[in-house]
C-alpha cells in the first residue's frame, strides 16, 4: 500500500478543508489510506504529492469529485431518526401549511445522501395533502456534495429489507417492485423531488427562502468555526418560523446562534 507522510497528509487536509469544509484530524489517516490508496493505484500513482498535484491541477474538477466522493460516508436509511419525521408530520406541516396562501412549499434535504430522507418528507407531505394537492406545489430540493449517491437517489431503487421498515400503506402506495428483492420509489413520488450537486461550502444561489431545512449528520464532518459559518447561512436562508433539524449527535450552540431551540435537534427562526 502507498503511504502517506504527515506533510502530505496536512496538504490533502488543508486541501479538503478549504474546498469541502470537511475536517480531517490526524486520526483519520487510515481512513485515508484505505479510501484513497486504490485511486491512486487505479491512477499508477506513487505518491500522495503525485495525486495531490493531479487533483489540484484537474480544470474539469471530476478528480476533486472523486477525492470527496471517496472521503465522505453516506449511511443512511428510511425514517432514521424516526421522530423527526413525526414532529415534521404533527407538528410543522399542521403550523406551516395553513399560512401558505401561495400554496408553495419550501423544503430542503442538505446532505441528501441516496434519497430516503427527501423520499420520506415527499410521502408525508403527500400523505398530509391527501385529496387536497390540487394547485399546491410541494416540490423538495435535495443536495449532496457526492456525484455518486445523487446518482442512486434519482434513480430511487431500494433493497426489498429497508423498505419493509416502512408503514404497509406506504409499501403499498409509494412503491413498486424492482427486479428481484428490490423496491422502486414511484414515479408520482420522484417527481416530487429534486435532485443536485452542491456543496454547503459554496455560496447559496437560493433566491426564495425555505420552510424547512433538514441537515443531519452533516455538520460532525466540520470543525467548529465551519459549523457556525453554515448554522448562520441555513438562518438566513429560512423564512421567519422556518424550521431546522440537524443530527441528534449535533447541537447549536444557543448563546452564539439565533436560532431559537424548540426539542433535542430542532430549531426554530424566530
Amino acid at each position: 500500500m502507498i503511504g502517506i507522510t504527515e506533510k502530505e497528509f496536512e496538504r490533502l487536509a488543508a486541501y479538503v478543508k478549504q474546498s469541502f469544509g470537511l475536517h480531517l484530524g490526524k486520526e483519520k489517516k487510515m481512513l485515508v489510506l484505505g479510501r484513497l490508496g486504490r485511486v491512486l493505484q487505479t491512477l499508477n500513482m506513487k505518491s500522495f504529492t503525485d495525486y495531490l498535484d493531479y487533483v489540484t491541477a484537474d480544470r474539469t474538477g471530476q478528480a476533486a469529485v472523486t477525492l470527496i466522493n471517496r472521503l465522505t460516508t453516506n449511511h443512511t436509511f428510511f425514517m432514521r431518526e424516526a421522530d423527526h419525521f413525526d414532529y415534521f408530520r404533527d407538528r410543522v406541516l399542521p403550523e406551516i401549511m395553513p399560512r401558505l396562501k401561495d400554496k408553495d412549499l419550501r423544503v430542503w434535504s442538505a446532505g441528501c445522501s441516496t434519497g430516503e430522507e427527501p423520499y420520506t418528507l415527499a410521502m408525508l407531505i403527500d400523505e398530509y395533502l391527501d385529496s387536497a394537492r390540487t394547485g399546491w406545489d410541494t416540490t423538495l430540493l435535495a443536495t449532496d456534495i457526492s456525484e455518486h449517491v445523487i446518482r442512486q437517489a434519482v434513480r430511487g431503487v431500494y433493497p426489498a429489507e429497508s423498505v419493509e421498515l416502512l408503514p404497509k400503506r406506504w409499501r403499498l402506495s409509494y412503491f413498486v417492485p424492482h427486479g428481484t428483492d428490490q423496491y422502486a420509489v414511484t414515479g408520482r413520488i420522484r417527481k416530487e423531488v429534486v435532485f443536485r450537486r452542491f456543496n454547503l461550502m459554496d455560496p447559496f444561489p437560493f433566491r426564495r427562502r425555505f420552510h424547512v431545512i433538514f441537515c443531519r449528520n452533516v455538520m460532525i464532518y466540520f470543525d467548529e468555526h465551519t459549523r457556525r459559518q453554515l448554522i448562520r447561512k441555513f438562518y438566513d436562508s429560512l423564512v421567519p418560523g422556518g424550521y431546522l433539524f440537524i443530527g441528534h449527535s449535533e447541537t447549536i450552540n444557543r448563546f452564539e446562534s439565533p436560532f431559537k431551540y424548540v426539542k433535542p435537534s430542532v430549531y426554530r427562526k424566530e
